[in-house]
């Protein structure tokens, strides 16, 4: 199958699949003589995989991880499996994360309703408070 067959195969953008290539995530496609790409079921399994990984937010050299281990003829479930929960932890830790953040943006909003919107130095309003979240480093929560 030509590239156009297997984007509508796996979703993937063309220009994705030949980046891939490049990355060495997919092995180099055969090509017709006419110079197209040609791919198999393989690839489009391969891809399936990729994509479905990458789609739950796995970086290319987790997916190499396993899809070197899959080229060895070894099951990379293990590793997968156990990639998933360090996924999952890391998934909670970040939306911990993003809950101390709205709740910053929550307050510098109250705040800043309370100071005058119309001084051009920025000294007395909204945009004194956000320029001193710089290098604070913390949530409000946690000061």
């Amino acid at each position: 199958m030509e590239i156009r067959e297997l984007v509508k195969s796996t979703g993937v953008s063309a220009k994705t699949i030949r980046y891939y290539e490049e990355i060495r995530i997919l092995p180099p496609a055969a090509r017709k003589p006419n110079g197209y790409r040609e791919y198999s079921i393989v690839d489009v399994d391969r891809l399936k995989l990729v994509a479905g990984a990458r789609r739950l937010d796995f970086g290319l050299e987790e997916i190499r991880e396993i899809l070197d281990l899959r080229d060895r003829n070894i099951a990379p479930c293990g590793v997968l499996l156990r990639l998933l929960e360090k996924k999952a932890a890391e998934i909670k830790i970040r939306i911990r994360e993003l809950q101390a953040l709205e709740k910053d943006l929550q307050h510098l909003n109250a705040l800043g309703l309370t100071y005058p919107i119309d001084d051009v130095e920025g000294k007395n309003c909204v945009c004194h408070l956000v320029s001193e979240q710089v290098g604070l480093g913390k949530s409000s929560e946690n000061q």
